[in-house]
């Protein structure tokens, strides 16, 4: 059996284990709201019994009850196919890059590679390239940039990327940081799931969540 299908059964039998349960606690619900109902019609006052209202009254009472559970278990049905096409997702993703929080450089043919966000415009962009002594190797003034995210490229030479070159990122609005986070490019080992959820091993960053991916590249 290949990767993709154990990881796209593993996830699907969980996902129709919450529907069962989901079902089961639907039927428990409407059973136990039925026998209340019974009790207190067995045991109403003879000279002050239930009214055609009241009765009307409860009978919707177990209606609302009853579509709440079927749509929560629509939702967990619908929650379960998305880990599931999730887990075909990402898979597929495995030996590719992606991008992740991070300031790890990548480094690859003479190139090194970053990014970040920025949550306004800025004035004024600077990216340092720290060595792995933490000492500044190169830098990069980009000035104005409007907000949002961005890469760059630094020209590493003969650097490689097991040299483990890192990167930091001034970005101000007059006297104000708008740096918003600091993105690094990362390599996918592997594919897992944990319960419902989706986790990606990546080779620098370790295990993170699936949707912690900020970009596919």
């Amino acid at each position: 059996m290949s990767a993709i299908s154990e990881l796209s059964d593993s996830m699907s039998a969980a996902a129709n284990g919450a529907t069962r349960s989901a079902t089961q606690n639907e039927a428990g619900g409407e059973d136990r709201f039925l026998k209340l109902l019974v009790a207190q019609m067995q045991n109403q006052d003879p000279m002050n019994p239930l009214d055609n209202a009241q009765v009307t009254s409860q009978m919707a009472q177990i209606s609302t009850v009853s579509g709440i559970d079927k749509l929560n278990t629509t939702v967990a049905g619908l929650n379960g196919q998305l880990v599931q096409l999730q887990a075909l997702q990402g898979a597929t993703l495995v030996d590719r890059d992606v991008t992740v929080s991070g300031n790890r450089l990548s480094i690859d043919n003479g190139s090194g590679v970053g990014g970040f966000e920025l949550s306004s415009a800025a004035d004024n962009v600077k990216v340092e390239i720290l060595n792995a002594a933490g000492q500044v190797a190169g830098s990069l003034n980009l000035g104005a940039m409007s907000s949002g995210s961005h890469s760059f490229t630094w020209p590493a030479g003969a650097a490689q990327d097991d040299a483990n070159y890192r990167f930091r990122v001034t970005a101000t609005s007059g006297s104000h940081s708008v740096l918003g986070g600091t993105l690094m490019r990362d390599h996918v080992d592997a594919v897992s799931g944990v319960g419902s959820s989706l986790r990606l091993e990546l080779s620098h960053s370790g295990a993170v969540s699936y949707d912690s991916v900020k970009a596919f590249n």
